[in-house]
Formats: structure tokens, C-alpha cells, sequence
């Protein structure tokens, strides 16, 4: 048995010299893997403990410039390791996660990050980060931060700390590199987006199909050569913010609550505030008094405005567990097929990546049911929906439970414009079958106080039930324009 780390290198490096991944039983593959990441997990955290006891006697450049050169880091990777290492030794839950592998190098620097600012999040992030990913534990990290007083003094950091840099990369690409506070980054993107759907219809029309992010960088290139972005036929720029009614009349969220931009981070309830006095953007806001969001039946295939809004507040990154793609790159989707139903209803769509999205179109994969974020699963597991159908489930025809094109987030301004009118009388009982009976439809995302309105600058349009809007029936669904 090894007792130094000198025996334990020593043995690490035998064993790696004779091992070979091919000799390995596929079905013990699973297993290697995760004892691998562990061991790795655990030694990089007794490098940065030993760079942080360095920096402790007063050298903290040579504890810096150590750990990176030990480990084939960059510098400010191994700052942000030893700034963690340091906060970890106040923190015993973060610490024995660490010490355990159960936290890799980053994770660690996202948990103690946010437990130093918010004591009470340990045991939340640390269950997050068994089976988050990382883009997910960031953002839960940074609402944690939010969560806790000065949040305003980091907003104001953030900025004093903005920038934009470029350089050519080792292939010979030009790259960019941004910084800013999350209002600002949604503005960018904002402006971006009509110009990027307007690109990609454009290609679709031509028979091309691109990423969205190649979109995105066409959509910027046209909006610098164009000198501001086509001028009047541009549409106003729309930025979505989720903001929780009591943190909005608070003036900051506490545990539980929200007060994000979906795909951008956190930000503050004075952010906020301030894009509404400017009216520019439009500011497409969604505040809620809880995670409910009840959707309305239309009859047209894709989402309408309104249910785009709420789709946006459910899923700011895909629905399946543990996938952290961004709700800018995602993919709405029809859990019954609309061929079938001739519905779009809010409580029946989910919003998947591109992959998790071609899972289910091409190998039968499903989200389990319920709502929001949950596992995606195989069609042999027993939590798969089609075992939950009943007797229809045994004569369900090849294509049942598949689901229709999605529609991709990069083309999430193309659509018909007319879905977004406020309501809608239907077909009668002697309409196309799977449609509900007649009766009128309100196009709006509701909530469990069933109001939804929209604010302008000159006029308030109730949606929905006219009912006060007073402190005892706050709004739980509220659409607010500039």
C-alpha cells in the first residue's frame, strides 16, 4: 500500500504504462471512466490545496505560476483554482465533496464561489452538481450569489470589468472575446437575432443548412457593414427578462425567486427597472408568483408569441437532465404529434437541444413525464412515456409518440405573425376531429391567478378574466412592452 504521493505516482504511472482501454469489457467501461475522473478530481484538488498553503506564507504569484505549470493549466485558470482552494477551507460540506471527488476543479470554483456569498445554497449546489451540467450549476450558482445582499455592487462590478478582444486563432480564424453585465449581453443578442432568423431563412430558401451560431456570426457581420442593422424595415430589438413579483416590489431576490434573462444569467431588479423607464428595448417581461405557467390551446402548429414567451420563462436551457444548452439553441417540441391532435398547448411542449431532439426523432427517446426538467430516457425504460398510454399504447403505430419538425430557436421570430392575436373563436363540434369543441381561445400565457396583461406605454389590455389588479390578486403572467 502507497502512503506518500511519491509511492502513489510512482504506482499510478506502472499502471498507466500497462493499461490498455482496448482490453477493457465494454460493459466495465462506464465504471473505469468514473473511477478515472475521481482519482483526477481528487489529485487536482491536492494541487491547489498545496498552491493555496504556498500563497498563505505570501507568494502568491509563485503558488499561481506553480499550480498552472503542474497541472498544463493557463494562469488565470489556476488563479480562479486558488481562490477557490482558499474559500473551500472555510466550507466543510464543499470541502468533504472535494476531498471525496465528487467536485472537479471547476465545479469546485462554481460551489464555493457561491456558498462564500450564500452559506444557506451548500446542500443545493452540491446535489446539483452530481448531475447538472456545468452550464446549468453555473447559473444556479449565480442566482445563488443574486440571492444574497450586494447584488447591485457586483452588477456595477461586472461593468467596470467589461471588454472586447480579439485575435486570430491557431487555425487562422478571426475570434472574439466579450465581456459585460447580462442586460447588456441580451441587448447584443437581441439586436442580433431578427437579422440571424432573417439569414436563416434566407439559406433555407436555398436548400443550405448552417448552425445557428454560423447565423448568429452572419447576423453581426451584416449588422457592422450595414451601419446599424437595415434601418426602418428592423424590427425593434425584444429582450426577456423572468422577474418574481414579490423581487420586483422587494427591489431584490431572495432565496427561491427569480430575476434572470434567460440565456444570459442573472441580473438585478434595478436592471430591470431601468430597461422599462427607457422603453428601449422592448422589454418582454414575464413576472410570476410561482413556476406554473398554464398555456391556452390555438389550432396553428408553431408556438405563438405568447407561448414563446412562457416557453422561454420554462426552459432556459433544455428540458433533458443535465443538458445545459441555452434556450437560444433550442428546439420547441410537440410531446403528442400536432398531425394528430391539431393543437398547440403550452402544458404539452418542451424545449430540446438539437441532439436531444434528434434522440427522440430518430431512436424513440422521450422525456419522462411530467414538466420542466427531467430525464430523458431510452424507449426500453420503464419510465418512458409509451408504457404510461394505457391500451392505445399496444396498438400504436410506428410514428407514435414521434414528434414534429420543432421548431429551431434560430428562426424563433419567423413565424405567422397572426397567431399572435388576442383571441381566436374556433371550429364548432362539426370542426376536424381532435379539435376541442366550439368556444373562444385566448392566445396568452397564463397562471394560476389567470391574468395576463399587457403593458405599453400608453394603454393596459387585459388578456384574459378582468379581474383587479390589486395587491391581494397580483399578476402572476404579466407581458410588459416598451
Amino acid at each position: 500500500m502507497c502512503e506518500t504521493l511519491a509511492g502513489l505516482k510512482q504506482a499510478v504511472s506502472a499502471f498507466a504504462a500497462r493499461f490498455d482501454a482496448a482490453l477493457v469489457p465494454p460493459t466495465q467501461l462506464s465504471q473505469v471512466l468514473s473511477d478515472a475522473g475521481t482519482i483526477e478530481k481528487t489529485f487536482a484538488h491536492i494541487a491547489a490545496a498545496c498552491a493555496a498553503r504556498m500563497a498563505g506564507g505570501g507568494s502568491v504569484r509563485e503558488a499561481v505560476t506553480g499550480l498552472a505549470r503542474a497541472s498544463g493549466t493557463s494562469f488565470s485558470e489556476a488563479s480562479r483554482a486558488l481562490e477557490a482552494a482558499k474559500q473551500i477551507e472555510a466550507q466543510p460540506e464543499v470541502a468533504q465533496a472535494v476531498r471525496s471527488g465528487e467536485l472537479s476543479r471547476q465545479q469546485a470554483g462554481l460551489v464555493a464561489g457561491a456558498v462564500a456569498n450564500n452559506p444557506a445554497s451548500a446542500p443545493q449546489l452540491l446535489e446539483l452538481a452530481r448531475g447538472a451540467s456545468m452550464r446549468e450549476l453555473a447559473d444556479e450558482s449565480l442566482r445563488a450569489r443574486s440571492a444574497s445582499p450586494g447584488g447591485e455592487a457586483r452588477r456595477q462590478a461586472l461593468h467596470a470589468s467589461r471588454l472586447l478582444r480579439y485575435y486570430t486563432g491557431t487555425d487562422g480564424a478571426f475570434n472574439l472575446h466579450a465581456r459585460g453585465t447580462p442586460e447588456q449581453g441580451a441587448l447584443v443578442m437581441a439586436a442580433l437575432r431578427p437579422l440571424a432568423d432573417k439569414i436563416f431563412q434566407a439559406a433555407r430558401k436555398q436548400g443550405r443548412r448552417d448552425r445557428p451560431e454560423a447565423y448568429t456570426w452572419d447576423a453581426l457581420v451584416e449588422l457592422a457593414t450595414s451601419g446599424g442593422g437595415g434601418g426602418h424595415g428592423t424590427p425593434r430589438a425584444e429582450v426577456m427578462v423572468r422577474v418574481d413579483h414579490s423581487a420586483l416590489l422587494r427591489g431584490y431576490p431572495v432565496d427561491g425567486e427569480v430575476c434572470d434573462m434567460p440565456g444570459f444569467g442573472t441580473t438585478t431588479v434595478e436592471a430591470v427597472r431601468d430597461m422599462i423607464a427607457t422603453g428601449d428595448p422592448v422589454l418582454k417581461a414575464i413576472v410570476t408568483q410561482g413556476k406554473n405557467v398554464i398555456g391556452v390551446v390555438h389550432m396553428r402548429r408553431r408556438p405563438n408569441a405568447y407561448q414563446k414567451s412562457a416557453l422561454d420563462w420554462l426552459f432556459p436551457t433544455c428540458a433533458a437532465t443535465g443538458c445545459g444548452t441555452r434556450c437560444c439553441f433550442l428546439e420547441t417540441d410537440h410531446r403528442e404529434d400536432w398531425a394528430r391532435t391539431h393543437i398547440t398547448m403550452l402544458e404539452l411542449l418542451d424545449r430540446l437541444c438539437c441532439y436531444h431532439h434528434r434522440l427522440k426523432t430518430t431512436k424513440g427517446w422521450a422525456l419522462v413525464e411530467g414538466s420542466g426538467k427531467r430525464d430523458f430516457v431510452p424507449p426500453e425504460d420503464p419510465r418512458h412515456p409509451r408504457y404510461g398510454k394505457g391500451p392505445r399504447a399496444s396498438g400504436a403505430s410506428a410514428n407514435e409518440g414521434c414528434h414534429d419538425d420543432g421548431e429551431a430557436a434560430s428562426a424563433s421570430a419567423v413565424g405567422d405573425k397572426a397567431d399572435t392575436a388576442r383571441g381566436r373563436d374556433v371550429a364548432g363540434a362539426g370542426g376536424k376531429s381532435g379539435q376541442p369543441p366550439g368556444g373562444r381561445y385566448v392566445d396568452a400565457a397564463l397562471a394560476a391567478s389567470s391574468i395576463s396583461v399587457a403593458v405599453t406605454s400608453t394603454t393596459v389590455r387585459t388578456l384574459a378574466a378582468p379581474l383587479a389588479l390589486t395587491a391581494s390578486a397580483a399578476p402572476a403572467a404579466v407581458m410588459l412592452s416598451g
